[in-house]
């Protein structure tokens, strides 16, 4: 009797011991997350045109600076999404407003600062800054003129996913049935080689699979899937990348920056939010409710709570580990997709709060301290640093 409650005595000493390891690596390595939608959660909220936006008490979204701290998060990539029902015109307009929000958010809040770089990234985290770099979802907002690349990559946007819930002019979406273009539309390859030659980098989420192979074989420079998981883990969901695709990316010397939400890293989990969207969407239908009526939300949180859809963070870590064993550790980052994923965040990871419990999880699981700052921001800005070399402006 007295041996067992000495092993437990030690194993929960050495459990406590790893989880203030975690905590401590969370505040003295870089954490980077290629894809976070604060600034559309607050379009949504009606605080787009507000002139001093205050992000530095907690909020009830996944991001804001208290949070942020708490959990080391030191470079969340800001996406600019764009809807897929918006017009070029109207994309192009949404996209430049959410910039300047984001801009508007830097220099509201003394704990941010700007980053178009790795090394700026670096330089305000020596200075206890939070950078916000910028990400744009959808490349719609770029219209028909490849110019406009260049104009959004100078105004701060360095990477674009090239589409997102429909086919847009660029190439094909994994969510639309119609498949336009076969993958690349002729335009969208000029996009490609115009991203290549400025040093965007191109994000590979969201977009078909048979775009996704167009793309690799014209890129010259890395891709990133910003915010995608290991198809392994949810059979014949398209929006995540398969064991072909992992392998590719990581001869192309690229990475997945893997999603956090339920449906992405759990099949169960996958198929009960189908189950809940599909029955929100005919219950929608049969009381005649727009989609933004607040009471399709409400009967949406109500099928939630009933179901209890919710993946777990060893789920997060699962996928972790399927692209460490199929590649190695050096295409791995996180892209949590905070503040876009609603109420299907898995058990354990819940906001930005909640880094340290992945990297205690890590540990947990045996990687170590080198493997952790590869996956926490190495591997992410290798990319993008690669993807700054040698432009041709």
């Amino acid at each position: 009797m007295k041996k067992i409650i000495i092993l437990i005595i030690l194993l929960t000493s050495c459990i406590d011991k790893m989880k203030d390891q975690a905590q401590k690596l969370s505040k003295e390595i870089i954490i980077a997350d290629g894809h976070i939608d604060l600034p559309y959660r607050l379009h949504k909220e009606g605080l787009i045109n507000e002139k001093n936006i205050n992000l530095a008490v907690n909020s009830s979204g996944d991001f804001d600076i208290p949070k942020a701290k708490s959990g080391g998060l030191d470079s969340p990539f800001m996406s600019i999404y764009i809807p897929s029902d918006k017009s070029e015109n109207e994309a192009f307009k949404l996209a430049n407003s959410l910039i300047e929000l984001v801009k508007n958010i830097i220099e509201s809040n003394e704990d941010f600062e700007y980053a178009s770089s790795p090394q700026d990234v670096i330089d305000n985290f020596k200075n206890q800054k939070i950078s916000l770099p910028m990400g744009m979802e959808n490349g719609s907002a770029i219209g028909e003129e490849i110019k406009n690349v260049k104009v959004f990559f100078d105004k701060g946007i360095r990477y674009i996913t090239l589409t997102h819930a429909k086919n847009n002019q660029i190439c094909d979406s994994s969510y639309d049935e119609e498949r336009k273009w076969g993958g690349l539309s002729e335009f969208g390859k000029k996009i490609i080689y115009e991203m290549n030659n400025i040093g965007m980098m191109i994000d590979v989420s969201h977009v078909s699979d048979d775009a996704f192979f167009d793309i690799m074989k014209i890129t010259s420079k890395p891709v990133i899937a910003s915010h995608s998981s290991p198809r392994f883990l949810t059979p014949g969901f398209e929006r995540n990348v398969s064991d072909e695709m992992i392998k590719l990316i990581s001869e192309n010397n690229g990475v997945i920056l893997v999603n956090f939400g339920s449906s992405f890293v759990n099949n169960n989990s996958n198929k009960l939010y189908n189950e809940i969207d599909t029955e929100v969407e005919n219950w929608r239908l049969k009381n005649k409710y727009e989609i933004s009526n607040s009471k399709v939300l409400e009967y949406r949180e109500l099928l939630i709570k009933d179901k209890n859809p919710f993946a777990d963070i060893d789920d997060v870590l699962d996928a972790i580990d399927h692209i460490n064993n199929l590649v190695g550790d050096n295409h791995i980052g996180f892209g949590s997709d905070f503040d876009g994923l609603g109420n299907s965040l898995p058990r354990g990871l819940k906001n930005a709060s909640d880094y340290p419990n992945l990297i205690e999880g890590l540990l947990k699981r045996g990687y170590s301290k080198e493997s952790i700052e590869k996956i926490c921001y190495k591997n992410f800005f290798r990319v993008w640093e690669t993807n700054l070399q040698n432009r041709q402006i």
